[in-house]
């Protein structure tokens, strides 16, 4: 069986090369998509939360139906912010985030070389969030919010997960594309 033809972790003439990896994703792709999926889930919870508090915080700004709340704010306000990131999260996965199309349609491997270029950019960015997300969230410790009083450090441990689920599907990418580089096939 020729190189190209084999499956995911193989490497033409490397070390993971066998017949077994036929096209047969591997325990840790399946493990990224169970996670992205995952995510997928939180987001669409998330979003779905927010409808509440703002619909809340319109209505009783035009009714006198509803009293005027004033802890909506504040929890649309965390709830938006874990919708941020866990989008960014899933941009990441899925390639659609921190991308900007300057070239024209490329070959398979000069598309890789500019991936990859673009994923170390963005695993820079990804160590930055998880070393000073961490401050971030230490900082928070033990704090509440003023108005839900809610832990500070369920919001701000937004911020390292998100660069950590950065290291980890940009890491997946650029071994991807890597494989495409040095022409593996890829799963």
């Amino acid at each position: 069986m020729a190189p190209l033809e084999r499956g995911f972790l193989s490497i033409p003439n490397g070390p993971f090369m066998n017949d077994t990896t036929l096209a047969r994703p591997s325990l840790w792709r399946k493990a990224t998509d169970a996670y992205a999926s995952l995510l997928s889930l939180l987001l669409v919870v998330s979003t779905a939360v927010l409808i509440f508090p703002v619909s809340l915080q319109i209505f009783s700004r035009y009714t006198e139906l509803i009293p005027s709340y004033i802890w909506t704010e504040e929890l649309a306000r965390f709830v938006f912010i874990w919708s941020i990131m866990l989008g960014a999260m899933l941009g990441i996965k899925e390639g659609t985030h921190f991308t900007v199309d300057v070239f024209p349609v490329l070959k398979p491997r000069a598309a890789a070389l500019v991936d990859i270029v673009s994923n170390v950019a963005v695993l820079v960015f990804a160590v930055v969030f998880v070393w000073f997300g961490i401050e971030f969230t230490q900082f928070a410790w033990g704090r509440t919010s003023e108005l839900a009083d809610l832990p500070l450090w369920l919001i701000h441990v937004a911020w390292p997960m998100a660069g950590v689920t950065w290291i980890v599907f940009g890491g997946e990418r650029m071994v991807r594309d890597l494989r495409t580089l040095f022409g593996a096939r890829v799963a």
